[in-house]
C-alpha cells in the first residue's frame, strides 16, 4: 500500500493570510461584518486585520507572537514563507491549486499579507488592535465580540495539544464573544488531513452546555477534505 503523503509541521507555524482567504475559510460576508467588532485568534502574521480594518469592520488579533517586534516578525516570516513553500513543493499532488494556483503565487500571497500586516503592526494605532497573548488565556472581557474566528491551529495540532486543551480554548473563544455571536473555527483537520479525532465528543459537550454547533461549507479547496468550518453560536 502506498504510504500517505503528510505535511511534516513541528511546533505552532506562523501564518500570513489574506483577508481574501478569511473570506473563503469562514464565508465571511463582508457588508454584515461592517461596524461589528472581529477577534483573530492566533491570527499570525495574516493580513486579516489590516484589511478588515479598511473596509469599515472594527477586527483586531491575538497572538503569542506580537511580543516579537516588527522587524523580528518581518524576519521570522520570511523564514516561515520559504519554509512552507519548500515543503509543499514536494507535495504539490496532494493540493487543490484552484484558488492559489502554483507553489510560487501562494509564496507570493503569504510575502503580500505579510508586509501588509507588518506595516499594519509597525503603526501607531497596531499596539490597540494586536494582542499578546496565548489560548486558552485572552486579555478580553467577556462579551466582547460579534464574531470570534480562529485558523489552522485548533484541530491541526491535535498531537500537540490534548483534548481537554481544546474544551478550554473553545471554552475562552465563547467567553469574549458577544450574546447571538458567533465561533468559527477552521479547518475540522489535522496534519494527515483527518478530521479531528474528537471533534464529535466537543461538539457533544458544548451542545450540552446549550451552545449550537454546525459543521458549516467553506469555500478554500486546498488541504484535501478542508471543506468545512465549525460554526459555534452563543
Amino acid at each position: 500500500m502506498e504510504q500517505k503523503q503528510v505535511y511534516e509541521q513541528i511546533g505552532v507555524a506562523m501564518t500570513s493570510r489574506s483577508y481574501v482567504e478569511y473570506e473563503k475559510m469562514f464565508m465571511l460576508q463582508t457588508a454584515g461584518l461592517i461596524g461589528k467588532r472581529v477577534l483573530d485568534v492566533a491570527g499570525g502574521a495574516s493580513s486579516f486585520t489590516s484589511d478588515a480594518r479598511q473596509l469599515g469592520i472594527h477586527a483586531e488579533s491575538v497572538d503569542p507572537l506580537y511580543a516579537k517586534s516588527p522587524g523580528a516578525i518581518a524576519e521570522h516570516g520570511r523564514q516561515e514563507i520559504e519554509i512552507v513553500a519548500a515543503k509543499m513543493a514536494k507535495l504539490t499532488d496532494v493540493y487543490d491549486w484552484t484558488f492559489y494556483g502554483s507553489v510560487e503565487q501562494h509564496r507570493a500571497g503569504r510575502i503580500h499579507a505579510l508586509e501588509r500586516f507588518v506595516e499594519d503592526f509597525s503603526s501607531a494605532e497596531g499596539s490597540a488592535r494586536y494582542h499578546t497573548a496565548a489560548l486558552p488565556s485572552l486579555p478580553f472581557e467577556a462579551e466582547s465580540f460579534d464574531l470570534v474566528m480562529c485558523s489552522h491551529f485548533l484541530f491541526l495540532y491535535e498531537e500537540q495539544f490534548d483534548y481537554a486543551f481544546h474544551v478550554e480554548a473553545v471554552r475562552e473563544l465563547l467567553r469574549v464573544c458577544k450574546p447571538g455571536g458567533e465561533v468559527r473555527i477552521y479547518p475540522l483537520l489535522n496534519f494527515r488531513t483527518e478530521e479531528y479525532c474528537r471533534l464529535q465528543d466537543l461538539i457533544n459537550e458544548f451542545e450540552l452546555a446549550g451552545f449550537t454547533l454546525q459543521k458549516r461549507e467553506a469555500s478554500l479547496p486546498f488541504l484535501p477534505n478542508s471543506h468545512q468550518f465549525l460554526s459555534i453560536k452563543k
